[in-house]
């Protein structure tokens, strides 16, 4: 699927924005179906696999949850969903015409999604270091997104060789430029590096976004990117670690149309008068035209022409050659010089 896409890529990325409630999460697919994403992404993890009982929530998530309990386990243990509460997600999602997508957090979550037949994969920042993760993933020879958050150069290319020497193909390996804060504050997007991680390594590349808004994952499609992500929710007052720095449905729909009118915006590399402004070529343009009345026989002179619209008789490029020219007929003032 990603390789024939025509478009950027949106992948609506619900997280664990369904606060482990079934019935949260089919509103979220319903959203991001409306909005016109092309996925919808969860996370797919067993908790006690994924951190140790000692693992202390992050700063934006202790703040973002207002309870006393800073237990990152207790935390991811109430945000599961089972692998039944998947199989039903998938089948939903195939009914409101999105694609189901999810990314693993253990070992044991990669072998229940390949069993889900879902032919890509997500590698999420905080696992790009995981070498266990990468050769797991690397060893199903299928298409890979790679989020960069947290990242130096030297991290991406680390984790793309692991990749590359464990089954995957480079070209089938896009990579996300990422900041790991929610919210990403603007002075630290730095959105430019998106383009020197294309350039130096060789890869596709897209954006997955935690800003507030929707302006920096636009730009980055004007930049070239070839994905985005962006977290996004029913309701930013809910409680639960990611809804403060998510969309809102309409948000989210927003996000998804100003793409779409960029990709169109983008166009080609070649400069060239397009159909819908060639008919004001003529209105907007000027000609070189009498500035006085001309009698026949007379030279054209810079006291008797001049430019003015419209663009329909000689162009003022002519202006030179024009010059010194001898009037064919009489010419009344505004009339348009003809040689």
């Amino acid at each position: 699927m990603i390789h024939t896409m025509d478009h950027t890529l949106i992948i609506a990325e619900a997280g664990v924005n369904h606060n482990g409630d079934f019935e949260i999460a089919k509103k979220l697919v319903d959203a991001a179906a409306r909005a016109g994403a092309d996925y919808i992404k969860f996370q797919t993890f067993k908790a006690e696999a994924l951190v140790s009982k000692n693992a202390q929530k992050a700063e934006y998530q202790q703040t973002n949850i207002k309870e006393k309990d800073s237990s990152q386990l207790n935390m991811l243990k109430k945000l599961e969903l089972s692998e039944r509460q998947h199989l039903d997600l998938i089948h939903y999602c195939q009914e409101k015409n999105i694609h189901f997508f999810s990314t693993a957090f253990d070992l044991e979550s990669i072998n229940f999604l390949k069993s889900c037949n879902l032919n890509l994969w997500k590698i999420p920042s905080g696992e790009i270091t995981n070498y266990p993760y990468l050769k797991k993933i690397a060893s199903f020879g299928e298409p890979v997104i790679l989020s960069t958050g947290m990242c130096t150069m030297e991290d991406i290319e680390q984790a793309i060789t692991v990749l590359t020497s464990n089954g995957t193909k480079k070209e089938d390996i896009t990579v996300l430029h990422c900041n790991t804060e929610y919210p990403t504050p603007m002075q630290d997007v730095n959105l430019k590096a998106m383009q020197t991680i294309s350039r130096k390594l060789g890869v596709k590349v897209g954006y997955s976004d935690h800003t507030l808004g929707i302006e920096v994952p636009i730009a980055a499609v004007a930049l070239d990117a070839t994905i985005i992500e962006k977290h996004f929710t029913l309701d930013r007052n809910m409680e639960g670690p990611d809804h403060k720095a998510s969309l809102e449905p309409g948000e989210l729909k927003a996000m998804v149309d100003a793409i779409r009118n960029i990709e169109k915006a983008l166009g080609s590399p070649e400069k060239t008068v397009t159909d819908s402004e060639r008919k004001n070529r003529e209105v907007a343009r000027k000609s070189i035209v009498a500035s006085t009345s001309i009698k026949k026989g007379d030279l054209f002179s810079e006291t008797n022409i001049t430019v003015k619209r419209p663009g329909s008789g000689i162009s003022p490029m002519r202006w030179e050659y024009v010059l010194g020219q001898i009037a064919s007929r009489d010419f009344e003032e505004d009339e348009l010089i003809e040689l």
